[in-house]
């Protein structure tokens, strides 16, 4: 007799296909609910960062990198060209103004130098013979003066007496025309005299003043190349530290190349690299803040080079105040530039949050402090140390501020300790 098989409901593949079905929807519902912004995710209080919201006093800064340089260098450049004969002192050393550097030698410059020697002595002696010869000339116009001058008085007292004898009767009328015209004769002779003796002076005054001033312009020429003989030997021209030196004996330097540099050790200055974004925003009389060995000091602006060079300008900085005790040329400061003014304004801590949420949002802790909701906000300016809140948080609140890139997506953080 046969015996009936009763039939399975759920067959193997009757179980696969609905364990599939429930996993395809179980897969859906987590899609729906991470999409749906009430994705959850558990994390460990001490992986995360949390900062309170404060109200405090804001100030716009940047950080930037600054050199100490001299307040001042001087450059040594080669006045006149020629071959290093000696060195007086090396790099390093500090130097008084006037004292000697280097010394060169240029031939054709002393040999210049000996040839305007010459022209001066030359037109000295050519001078001195001018005027011994203008003298004598003058000595000579004044005896024939002279000469004249005696002979109008003479031809005047014979024309004066035969007038009277004329009168008297005494001379003929011949006699008394003949001596009018020799007084006359006499007269305009020593007039003459004279004006030529005047023309003569004024001919030798300026002969004398055309000779000074041909003296001067040769002596100005030999005091000129007397200076460029002078400016083979490289003197030091203000006090301080010859930090550079680029001469040997042998070498020959050309016609304003650069031997060196002093620097003037009466103070200091920092020259500052600035990103070429903040240019608008930098001027004159801005201040920094440092601190060094455990002390704050204070830096201003003096002057921008708005030169930019890969992507950055420099400022040149003076200490404002005291000035570090210890620091050196070259040594690398760390400043925060101010960019505004000092005012009252909500702040949280800077984090790495800003990377992945720009600034436009922030994961804000319930009161409880178990649980963080996302939260949008809006920032402002920020600092070194702080960003400034315009909308989204208040004074009081927490927030974290450390790196959101494994829960970007989430929407709420469960706070476990």
């Amino acid at each position: 007799m046969d015996i009936p098989i009763e039939k399975k409901k759920f067959d193997t593949t009757k179980i696969l296909k609905i364990g599939g079905a429930i996993a395809l929807v179980a897969l859906i519902l987590f899609a729906i609910l991470a999409s749906g912004g009430n994705a959850t995710l558990n994390v460990k209080r001490e992986r995360i960062a949390i900062n309170d919201v404060t109200k405090g006093i804001f100030q716009e800064n940047i950080p930037v990198n600054g050199a100490v340089l001299p307040i001042s260098t001087i450059y040594l450049d080669a006045v006149e060209g020629g071959r290093v004969e000696e060195k007086y002192v090396e790099d390093g050393a500090v130097m008084k103004k006037g004292e000697p550097i280097l010394r060169l030698s240029n031939t054709d410059l002393e040999l210049s130098l000996i040839n305007q020697e010459t022209a001066v002595y030359n037109l000295i002696t050519q001078m001195q013979i001018s005027q011994t010869a203008a003298r004598q000339n003058t000595i000579n116009r004044l005896n024939q003066l002279t000469d004249v001058e005696n002979a109008y008085i003479e031809a005047e007292r014979v024309y004066n007496l035969n007038k009277k004898l004329y009168a008297q009767q005494a001379i003929g009328r011949q006699d008394l025309q003949e001596a009018e015209n020799n007084y006359n004769y006499q007269k305009e002779r020593l007039e003459l005299a004279n004006q030529i003796l005047k023309q003569d002076s004024i001919a030798v005054q300026q002969t004398n003043d055309q000779e000074k001033s041909s003296y001067a312009r040769t002596k100005n020429a030999l005091d000129l190349m007397r200076k460029k003989v002078e400016d083979l030997i490289v003197r030091a021209p203000v006090d301080g530290q010859l930090t550079s030196l680029d001469a040997e004996i042998g070498q020959s330097k050309n016609k304003g190349e650069r031997l060196g540099q002093i620097d003037v050790l009466s103070g200091f200055k920092v020259r500052v690299d600035i990103d070429e974004h903040y240019i608008a925003r930098i001027y004159s009389g801005q201040r920094g803040t440092f601190t060094y060995k455990n002390k704050p000091y204070t830096l201003m602006i003096k002057k921008v080079f708005t030169q930019v060079v890969n992507g950055r300008f420099q400022v040149d900085m003076e200490f404002e105040g005291e000035v570090p005790e210890g620091i050196r040329r070259g040594q690398s400061l760390q400043i925060r530039l101010a960019l505004s003014e000092e005012k009252e304004a909500i702040l949280i801590p800077k984090g790495s949050f800003f990377q992945e949420t720009g600034g436009n949002w922030i994961f804000k802790l319930s009161e409880d402090g178990n649980t963080a909701y996302k939260t949008d906000i809006q920032l402002g300016n920020q600092n070194t140390e702080y960003y400034e809140v315009l909308t989204g948080l208040k004074p009081g609140d927490k927030v974290i501020t450390s790196g959101y890139d494994i829960y970007k997506d989430i929407e709420e953080l469960n706070i476990k300790d």
